[in-house]
């Protein structure tokens, strides 16, 4: 084959490799870093791109938004009480900053290794500390927002990352202190128990007291009851009695009135009443009724 045929054949492959080195793609959740000789010169945006062939790179960092989660954290309460929380961050690379985290990392998991990690187990067991064991499980919420404060705070001096939320999954506590917990609520469940038995039994002697209590005031009200009617009776029958008295008086003194007035009216009544039939009897000396022999 001709050398010169042979040359060419070379040099087309040299300007296709160089013309196929020359351009790029970064992916819209990528930044691209550009580098010439390695030594960072510039950002490269989402799209197609163009760089000096065999002179310059490009380097891809993830912008997207990732969950990093600690597990195990041992941490003590503020009553000495060991713990071991699980904490998720779930943050991003800054856009605008990643050729400066590229410059001092390489890659953003190298960056959570060495920055997000150490503060995110130092402020953890730092707003832990001020919290008591049975505030950080009624207090959860406060505590979760205590611990992303502080680890936002101390972030926010180092703006390659951004932190978007950080949650505190678990706390767990050692066997001994559940047991006491479980101990101490079986007490408080068993002090409810009798104060409502206590009240129980409050409200049922306040009912039998007021049972008796009306049963008293109706035996008494019936006991009223009575003797008013009998007091009633009483003087019903000493008027009657009365009335009949002064009606039979009135009647002897009328009559005595009659009979003064009045002598026949005995022979009268007498005649009046008489049923005409003569005694078969006469006693010597006697008068024969209604006759008169003078």
């Amino acid at each position: 084959m001709n050398r010169g045929i042979i040359g060419a054949i070379v040099a087309v492959a040299i300007a296709v490799i160089i013309a196929a080195g020359s351009w790029y793609t970064v992916d819209q959740t990528e930044r691209g870093v550009l580098l010439r000789y390695g030594a960072v010169v510039g950002t490269a945006q989402p799209g197609l791109g163009f760089k000096v062939p065999l002179m310059d790179t490009v380097e891809k960092v993830s912008v997207k938004t990732t969950t990093f989660t600690w597990d195990k954290m041992n941490s003590y309460s503020f009553d000495q009480q060991p713990a071991d929380l699980k904490i998720s961050v779930t943050l991003r690379a800054a856009p605008e900053k990643v050729s400066d985290l590229y410059a001092r990392f390489g890659a953003l998991q190298t960056a959570v290794n060495q920055v997000v990690s150490p503060v995110v187990n130092q402020q953890v067991k730092v707003v832990f500390g001020r919290y008591t064991a049975v505030r950080a499980i009624q207090e959860r919420g406060q505590l979760n927002s205590a611990i992303k404060d502080a680890i936002t705070a101390t972030l926010n001096n180092d703006p390659m990352i951004i932190i978007e939320s950080v949650q505190l999954e678990n706390i767990e506590f050692s066997q001994t202190y559940l047991h006491s917990i479980e101990q101490r609520m079986l007490a408080e469940v068993e002090v409810q128990k009798l104060q409502q038995n206590a009240e129980r039994e409050k409200v049922q002697a306040q009912i039998t007291v007021t049972q008796a209590t009306a049963k008293a005031n109706a035996v008494r009200a019936e006991a009223q009851a009575n003797a008013e009617a009998t007091r009633l009776n009483g003087e019903a029958k000493a008027s009657n009695i009365k009335i009949t008295g002064e009606a039979e008086a009135a009647a002897i003194e009328a009559r005595g009135k009659a009979l003064g007035n009045n002598p026949n009216l005995v022979t009268l009544v007498q005649a009046e009443r008489w049923n005409g039939v003569l005694p078969t009897t006469m006693v010597p000396g006697s008068s024969v009724p209604f006759v008169s022999i003078k």
